[in-house]
């Protein structure tokens, strides 16, 4: 597993697409906190925070994620590399955690040189190291278990299809409702008592919490299982290609 991760890592590395995701990554999120107007503009906010890297962010990942997975199992089924590599001594649990484990890494790169954002911030404040660092360090991990859900639901997509792109719109797809639709359909007040439940099984409630630091116990769950729910989806498609 450690040689497929290896792999898998020098193929993101290798490659454009993985400096295109984390170039496109820094760029509009720098974007909206440096350049452009209005409220979502650090300079132009009250208060010494990170707030709008940590509310772009998901919706960038929306886009960037899928298009980091997408040939992670599309690319093996369409060249037929698939089957040799379930014929070497791994398991396909393996295979699949492995380009799990390098797309996230992907994105940890991307998300390593916001680091710069912070510091930006910590000197900007008045007086300086005026920023909450312990909100900070929780929303930094809250934003990578949301990315770790994202590239489980990748992987699936790329599991399902030879096309990438195909692969690609599906797990953009699935990951936006994952994040917003459930949100979305849950304050619609159309299911009475169940409204809270619906809103609660989107990733966006959980994510609203430890996006201002606040590290939940049930959200850390919450998002751990979701990773393991698309994992375990990605591991029965494979195994439904042997039938």
């Amino acid at each position: 597993m450690i040689a497929l991760l290896k792999k898998e890592i020098r193929s993101f590395l290798t490659s454009l697409i993985g400096y295109i995701v984390i170039a496109v990554f820094l760029i509009v999120t720098s974007l909206f906190m440096w350049v452009f107007p209005g409220s979502l503009n650090v300079m132009e906010a009250e208060y010494a925070t990170l707030d709008t890297l940590f509310y772009i962010a998901p919706w960038v990942f929306l886009f960037l994620i899928p298009a980091i997975t997408m040939r992670s199992l599309a690319e093996e089924q369409k060249e037929g590399t698939l089957e040799l590599l379930m014929t070497k001594p791994i398991t396909d649990l393996q295979i699949i955690l492995a380009k799990y484990l390098a797309g996230l890494l992907v994105v940890v790169i991307a998300i390593f040189p916001t680091l710069v954002y912070f510091l930006s911030v910590y000197f900007l404040g008045n007086p300086v190291g005026n920023i909450d660092a312990g909100a900070t360090w929780g929303s930094y991990l809250g934003l990578i278990f949301l990315a770790s859900v994202y590239v489980s639901i990748g992987i699936f997509a790329s599991s399902l299809t030879k096309n990438q792109i195909v692969a690609f719109l599906i797990a953009a797809l699935i990951s936006f409702v994952m994040y917003s639709g459930f949100q979305s359909l849950g304050t619609f007040n159309l299911f009475g008592s169940l409204d809270r439940f619906i809103i609660r099984l989107g990733m966006e409630d959980h994510y609203s919490g430890m996006s201002i630091g606040l590290i939940d116990s049930r959200d850390v769950l919450y998002f751990v299982g979701v990773s393991a729910f698309f994992i375990v989806l990605t591991r029965l498609r494979l195994q439904a290609r042997n039938w």
